[in-house]
């Protein structure tokens, strides 16, 4: 049996679920000012990805990254729906 299909659809539904839950909380702290990390933590893994000798880890690795990047998008567009009062704005977090 191989079990490597299993292995990565739930590395990628873990990982949306993940990034899914960072955008929320980090719009909600940070504003969209922390999407360089976001980047960069992708990139990073894109390269790791990209020397791993290991199918399923350098699938999986791929993965999380595009993910990452995908969360950038989705960071911007949570600036979107906390403005339109869709999401709770942090009042302690002063915007200009």
């Amino acid at each position: 049996m191989n079990f490597s299909g299993f292995v990565v659809g739930s590395v990628m539904l873990l990982t949306i679920a993940f990034t899914h839950v960072l955008v929320i909380k980090g719009e909600y702290h940070f504003g969209t000012k922390w999407w360089p990390a976001l980047f960069f933590v992708g990139f990073l893994f894109i390269l790791v990805s990209i020397f791993v000798d290991n199918e399923l880890l350098s699938g999986s690795l791929g993965i999380v990254s595009f993910c990452l990047f995908w969360s950038i998008y989705e960071l911007f567009l949570q600036k979107k729906r906390v403005a339109k009062g869709w999401f709770p704005k942090n009042p302690k977090r002063y915007n200009k």
